[in-house]
């Protein structure tokens, strides 16, 4: 597996949205407009972040309390920066798995991103295309309008 190879899977799976922060590509279950959470980092420069961590990465998701300290004990596996709080995993090399168990370890991460989405979120995603666009687009205008304001 690689980056693109991981990127052209996320964006299968339902409610995907992919956005470009921090250095790197986040995926959201959900646009987060609309209260969309993220499950993957995916840093453009594998050395991101070795300043605070010592340790380049591949990628970074979520696995839960349940899996996280088991998916600790595998070579190449570390708690990720910033967020191993909340149970995410950092990943040292594509080789850890192979491409059916980075498929399943990722699909893991986005039902248990998807589970935590509030029930307003979930309707809003149950909305047919065109009303969840124009919710979206409206969403982002009034958080545009609220960063406006607090900048004055």
């Amino acid at each position: 597996m690689d980056a693109e190879r991981i990127r052209a899977y996320l964006l299968t799976l339902p409610h995907v949205v992919e956005t470009a922060q921090w250095g790197g590509l986040v995926f959201w279950v959900g646009d987060k407009a609309i209260g969309g959470k993220m499950f993957v980092m995916l840093p453009l420069d594998e050395n991101e972040g070795l300043e605070r961590s010592d340790k380049a990465r591949v990628i970074s998701y979520l696995v839960g309390a349940e899996r996280y300290p088991e998916l600790l004990e595998t070579e190449g596996i570390f708690p990720a920066p910033y967020v191993a709080r909340i149970f995410w995993v950092a990943v040292s090399g594509w080789d850890v798995f192979r491409k059916a168990e980075w498929e399943r370890e990722l699909s893991a991460a986005h039902a248990l991103t998807l589970a935590k989405l509030p029930p307003k979120v979930r309707a809003a995603l149950a909305l047919p295309a065109a009303q969840q666009k124009r919710l979206i687009a409206e969403r982002r205008k009034v958080l545009a309008a609220k960063a406006a304001a607090k900048a004055r």
